[in-house]
């Protein structure tokens, strides 16, 4: 038996009680996001565990690609100049996720334009780096266990159609701009059409499957088919602020995440799987974020009381989003002195609201091993 080849464009198509079971299952998990984007609105650490949210994606991330790099790894190397080869990775796929929400605040959608863009911050100085940078593939290529043609388990879609079958997985993404709907006549007409119009949480979940199997870059598809995620839930407003990520679910069941997605290629794609286990994964995730948040709004609220004044307090909740920061770093994002940043960082350490690392003599990082702790888990 031989790899899967190409896939089906969109839409795509499941049976009517496959579409009745996915709908019921729905409502939950819909309802689990909301919650967590009305408390991220009215948190007062929420604005400041973004960037920690995001740090912790890029390492889910990476490691769903194989690398072994730890949050805590990160975290302990964020102030080094030099980055090791996985940490470049993780940093460049932070970068991207940020340009892409940044895109998406100011109202621009996702387009090819954008994912070519978001491939070249992603590539940037990373393995295979040197391979077509923010450029679609020109040559054929495989997925399986190895770099051999005989272990492929799948081959992507031809060189040559790759911007043919793009263009459709934008115009599902967004809708054709004068309205027309997707052509269907490819798929079975008994069965439930998963149109342009379906609900936003089954269409990321369809739209980065099928970004994933169209394969349009040599490297770098993984990363970019789980940015799409975290990008589309800001796009079809599901949230409101860039908080909801899935990889850490899915870095869990590895195997079975790329065993589902492979379901959904070739002539005769099975969708309902695959979306099912999303959508799993997805109520998974929106719960412990729930927890998580709770969790350090807990501790902000505690640590509040015990400083003293308004600069000690503006410190104290930034080293939510910089849990391993210096005092040069306090400063430049409080907006104070290196002293008064010194000072503040030092009175936080001798409340033990924070660790200061007392083996530094230069460059004194201070650790909040409160926030740590709910991340490095």
């Amino acid at each position: 038996m031989g790899p899967i080849k190409g896939i089906k464009k969109l839409p795509a198509s499941i049976r009517m009680e496959q579409a009745t079971e996915l709908f019921v299952k729905l409502a939950p998990v819909s309802s689990v996001i909301s919650r967590l984007d009305e408390k991220f609105k009215y948190s007062i650490v929420g604005s400041h565990l973004i960037n920690t949210l995001a740090l912790k994606e890029s390492v889910q991330s990476t490691r769903i690609e194989g690398t072994q790099v730890t949050f805590t790894d990160m975290v302990n190397e964020s102030h080094k100049s030099e980055q090791k080869q996985e940490h470049i990775e993780v940093l460049n796929y932070r970068k991207a996720l940020y340009i892409g929400q940044e895109r998406i605040k100011n109202g621009y959608p996702i387009t090819t334009r954008l994912i070519l863009e978001l491939h070249h911050v992603l590539m940037e100085g990373a393995r295979g780096a040197n391979t077509n940078r923010g450029e679609f593939r020109k040559v054929p290529n495989w997925i399986g266990p190895t770099k051999r043609f005989e272990d492929a388990v799948y081959v992507p879609v031809d060189a040559s159609e790759i911007e043919n079958y793009l263009m459709k997985w934008e115009i599902y993404l967004n809708k054709h701009p004068y309205g027309e709907k997707m052509d269907i006549s490819h798929l079975p007409g008994a069965e439930f059409i998963l149109d342009e119009n379906i609900h936003p949480l089954i269409k990321v979940a369809i739209l980065h499957a099928q970004f994933e199997s169209i394969h349009p870059f040599l490297d770098g598809n993984g990363h970019l088919g789980r940015i799409i995620i975290a990008l589309y839930m800001m796009q079809s407003e599901q949230i409101s602020s860039p908080i909801f990520f899935v990889s850490e679910e899915l870095e869990k069941q590895r195997a079975k995440y790329y065993h589902l997605l492979n379901e959904t290629r070739g002539n005769n794609p099975k969708w309902y799987n695959w979306l099912n286990f999303f959508l799993d994964a997805a109520q998974r995730m929106a719960e412990k974020l729930n927890v998580l948040l709770d969790q350090a709004e807990q501790i902000a609220v505690a640590g509040k009381e015990k400083c003293d004044g308004h600069t000690e307090q503006l410190v104290y909740l930034l080293t939510f989003r910089y849990p391993n920061i210096t005092a040069v770093q306090a400063a430049e994002h409080a907006r104070i002195a290196p002293s008064t940043a010194r000072r503040t960082l030092n009175a936080l350490a001798e409340k033990e609201l924070i660790f200061k690392d007392p083996a530094q003599r230069r460059n004194v990082e201070y650790f909040n091993y409160d926030v740590l702790g709910l991340f490095d888990k």
